[in-house]
């Protein structure tokens, strides 16, 4: 601990890791509890999983081509709303299932990513810390580009409180209400797709999920309203991120990989303890 803190003050790529893991924590927290009441966190995966199309076609061009401009997350973005977007159509306005649309999705951005990585010269050392999850290696520049989503995530997700709530909970209800139930639909996936891409560079494709849904699950034992939940979860995030950094640090164990560990073993605790609590009670 004494070593985190005394690196801490000392080298930018930690202060740059604190504020990632902050950052991240907001929009998982805005944006977690709508995918978790609307209950399509495999959706959510779906995008996280289909993004390394993305940044492998990214990394392609920067490498290959010269394309110095070009960083992994402006690829991640770009496919995350591409298949936000596909997904949503899918969804709305077409007979075809949607959790098999999703596994294409998911199936294909995974292959495609996967040939860019194959006809990239060198280990792609950048990509698959998006892959497995690196906080440490964010960049001044990403962490900008971060920021960026993590505004437009809250302030779009802040400003549409009540529309997204009726969406979530009861879209037969908001249609006859007049509301635009596949424009807000539509944009909730999109806003989920980029919380993705910014969740990824904390803990990585392979765990985006749990981070997303787990300080939610918590957050609901303890939450009256859906404000309350988003509040509490975005704190709990935070503090597991922040848990996660220091406690992987002097180790050097994975970073994205002790967060989760870290979320799981609180969701286990919270999950026993009410069980015990409400076997008391009885």
């Amino acid at each position: 601990m004494y070593n985190f803190l005394n690196d801490l003050a000392r080298f930018n790529f930690l202060q740059y890791a604190l504020v990632t893991g902050v950052l991240a924590s907001v929009a998982c927290g805005i944006i977690g509890t709508y995918v978790v009441v609307r209950r399509i966190s495999f959706i959510a995966d779906g995008i996280a999983h289909s993004v390394l199309a993305g940044m492998g076609s990214a990394l392609f061009f920067r490498t290959v081509h010269g394309w110095e401009w070009v960083s992994p997350l402006y690829g991640a973005v770009a496919a995350a709303l591409v298949t936000a977007i596909i997904i949503g159509v899918v969804s709305l306005w077409t007979k075809e299932r949607e959790d098999t649309i999703i596994g294409a999705l998911w199936a294909v951005g995974m292959a495609v990513g996967i040939l860019f990585i194959a006809r990239t010269p060198g280990y792609s050392t950048d990509l698959m810390s998006y892959l497995f999850g690196n906080i440490l290696l964010v960049t001044e520049h990403d962490l900008w580009l971060m920021a960026g989503l993590d505004l437009l995530v809250v302030v779009a997700g802040v400003l549409f409180y009540n529309r997204f709530l009726a969406v979530c909970f009861d879209d037969e209800f908001a249609r006859v209400a007049g509301l635009r139930v596949e424009v807000f639909y539509l944009a909730l996936l999109c806003l989920t797709a980029l919380t993705v891409v910014v969740l990824v560079t904390v803990v990585g494709i392979v765990m985006v999920i749990a981070l997303l849904t787990l300080p939610v699950a918590i957050a609901g034992f303890f939450s009256r309203s859906l404000w309350q939940m988003m509040a509490l979860s975005a704190m709990l995030s935070m503090v597991f991120t922040t848990a996660g950094l220091v406690v992987s640090y002097e180790p050097n164990y994975p970073t994205g990989a002790t967060t989760i560990m870290i979320c799981a073993v609180a969701y286990l605790v919270v999950v026993i303890g009410e069980g015990l609590r409400k076997r008391g009670r009885g």
